[in-house]
């Protein structure tokens, strides 16, 4: 364990848990998690040792107290023009209108495509319909290209890229798309994965093999009327 974690530890011995010590400088709990599982965490080492001293020296133990101490020795990143620098936040599922967007390239792919598990849930929750844009081969689309029965979505025409891959969207507005719940089902019955969900309903339905690979995923919700 890198030094941050290890003295996230000592204050873990001491009776603090992960939710305490990232109140203490003042961060999400997320980030203390990464201190073991990314090696994150070296700028906050000068204030988790003065919290760690006070602590196990001087018998400090309420958090406001621990909080004031580590402020010291914490500062948020500013910009250029010396503000507060921006962080990057939860993004929105979905709107009050029912529009959302999730889309997963080749790394979330490989590891499951979890992230467009809560977007269809979501979905499903509020009975909206649901879309989407799928990235083959063009040698792994059966229909050939640019049949509007295979592709009836908002993008009317195919969209071929340089690295010859083709993108097809399956659902729109206009032609109703997909009960989001059916979807959320399929990808329940695929333990959560929403890439093998959809490229198990490409094959029944006839238009990819079952070896094609899909390296581009894009999910869109909407309210029906």
């Amino acid at each position: 364990m890198n030094e941050a974690a290890q003295l996230a530890d000592r204050l873990r011995q001491a009776g603090y848990t992960k939710c305490d010590i990232a109140r203490i400088i003042d961060r999400g709990p997320s980030l203390v998690s990464q201190f073991y599982t990314k090696n994150k965490g070296a700028a906050f080492v000068p204030a988790l040792r003065e919290v760690l001293t006070a602590v196990e020296t001087a018998g400090i133990i309420d958090l406001p107290e621990l909080t004031a101490l580590a402020a010291r020795h914490t500062h948020r990143r500013t910009n250029a023009a010396g503000r507060r620098a921006r962080v990057r936040s939860k993004a929105v599922l979905i709107t009050p209108t029912g529009s959302g967007t999730g889309r997963v390239g080749a790394q979330a792919i490989a590891s499951g495509s979890s992230r467009l598990r809560p977007l269809i849930a979501e979905a499903a929750r509020r009975g909206l319909r649901l879309a989407f844009t799928v990235r083959l081969a063009r040698t792994g689309y059966l229909p050939p290209s640019g049949n509007r029965t295979d592709s009836p979505g908002i993008r009317r025409d195919v969209t071929q890229r340089a690295d010859h891959t083709e993108e097809r969207s399956y659902g729109s507005a206009q032609t109703g798309g997909f009960d989001a719940t059916d979807v959320a089902h399929r990808v329940d019955t695929h333990a959560g994965d929403g890439t093998a969900a959809v490229h198990a309903w490409l094959v029944e339905t006839g238009r990819t093999h079952p070896d094609a690979h899909i390296p581009h995923l894009e999910i869109r919700t909407w309210r029906p009327r």
